[in-house]
């Protein structure tokens, strides 16, 4: 497996400068943020501009491994347009993976079924891969949400995120496995303010999931997910250190 990188790790960092110390950290790849509201590259960037936005990355020198999209609104024309122009530049990038979040449970799910399979058709004509994260407060927010959006829509899999499913007992997220095709880890505890917490105080069995995943012969990105956010309790860095460490030392 590989270890990655969230670029949100670094946010408080212009894109190049996050770019360049993940790549002094030598982490293998890249999880780039897309974000409409975020630090670093925006949706209707890629859309505008989507050729100097390849060069851009491109000169980073370093390699990308998935693509995590948040977009506003949430759906509609302009939207669907910036996901086509999305999809592009990770075809000619070589970067597989495409993550959307899910709709809010609010959203009837017939709707969100129809959306994420318009999606999905405009992300695999590209020869790529769609998966919605697993969240909270979304249709993607349970074990049964999740593998109800896998069967609707063919071809969708998942980006998992444990930490969404840390009051859930311990077996109850390993029939989402199979559907995994991306994985982003912080450490966290079970209280609401235990969401993002230095490494080895929470409860997050990397091994437990490292081998669940090593029987899915999974071979895809273990991304580090440390949210560099204004109202951290603690420096990230550091964490994203000992998390690399941490997951390299499995391999």
């Amino acid at each position: 497996m590989i270890v990655a990188c969230s670029t949100l790790c670094f946010g408080s960092m212009t894109l190049d400068n996050a770019l360049r110390r993940m790549r002094e950290l030598h982490f293998a790849k890249v999880d780039l943020a897309i974000h409409a509201v975020g630090p670093h590259l925006t949706p209707a960037e890629v859309c505008g501009e989507l050729q100097r936005v390849m060069q851009k990355l491109k000169t980073s020198a370093i390699t990308f491994a998935a693509f995590h999209i948040e977009t506003d609104p949430f759906d509609g024309p302009e939207v669907r347009d910036q996901l086509k122009a999305i999809s592009r530049l990770a075809r000619l990038m070589a970067v597989p993976i495409l993550t959307v979040p899910a709709a809010t449970i609010e959203t009837e799910l017939t709707e969100e079924v129809a959306r994420l399979n318009d999606w999905n058709k405009i992300v695999m004509a590209d020869g790529l891969i769609l998966t919605v994260e697993t969240r909270q407060g979304t249709h993607a927010s349970t074990v049964e949400g999740c593998l109800n959006l896998c069967k609707a829509v063919p071809g969708l899999a998942l980006t998992f995120d444990p930490s969404h499913f840390m009051n859930l007992p311990e077996t109850a997220t390993d029939s989402l496995y199979p559907h995994i095709r991306h994985v982003r880890l912080r450490d966290s505890g079970k209280k609401p303010h235990e969401f993002q917490m230095r490494v080895g105080q929470g409860e997050i069995e990397y091994s437990r999931i490292y081998g669940l995943l090593e029987r899915q012969k999974y071979e895809r990105a273990m991304t580090v997910d440390m949210r560099d956010v204004p109202d951290s309790a603690f420096p990230v860095e550091p964490e994203v250190r000992k998390l690399k460490f941490l997951l390299e030392s499995m391999q």
